[in-house]
């Protein structure tokens, strides 16, 4: 069957989600939270939480967004973080990117020679 409403798409990933389309992925969801999968009651702090978190790759579309209660969101905001992470240090490794090197403590010399400081 086809949808007689066509799916939302953010014209930018801050663009704010309307009330209208707020309430039909909480309808799809049959109120519940995406992560905890517990009833979302009334009175309740929720939000809307992409999937596909957008800094992994996700759309800022309808169908990637899920109500999420407020505690469980942080929890996974700090997981997506993670996992970029991870994914941007071993893309560095494959490519071959090192950072950058750490200086040694100290000072130079007239000579070029590196000298500890007598307090380390």
């Amino acid at each position: 069957m086809a949808r007689s409403v066509p799916e939302w798409k953010g014209v930018n990933d801050d663009s704010p989600v309307p009330a209208r389309v707020r309430l039909r992925i909480f309808d799809r969801c049959g109120g519940r939270c995406h992560l905890s999968g517990r009833l979302i009651r009334a009175g309740e702090f929720w939000e809307l939480d992409h999937i596909v978190a957008l800094c992994n790759g996700g759309t800022h579309s309808e169908y990637n967004l899920a109500p999420v209660l407020r505690e469980s969101h942080r929890i996974k905001t700090k997981e997506d973080v993670a996992e970029k992470a991870l994914v941007a240090k071993k893309r560095k490794s494959f490519l071959g990117i090192r950072g950058k090197k750490k200086r040694k403590m100290g000072y130079r010399t007239f000579s070029g020679k590196v000298v500890k400081p007598r307090w380390e």
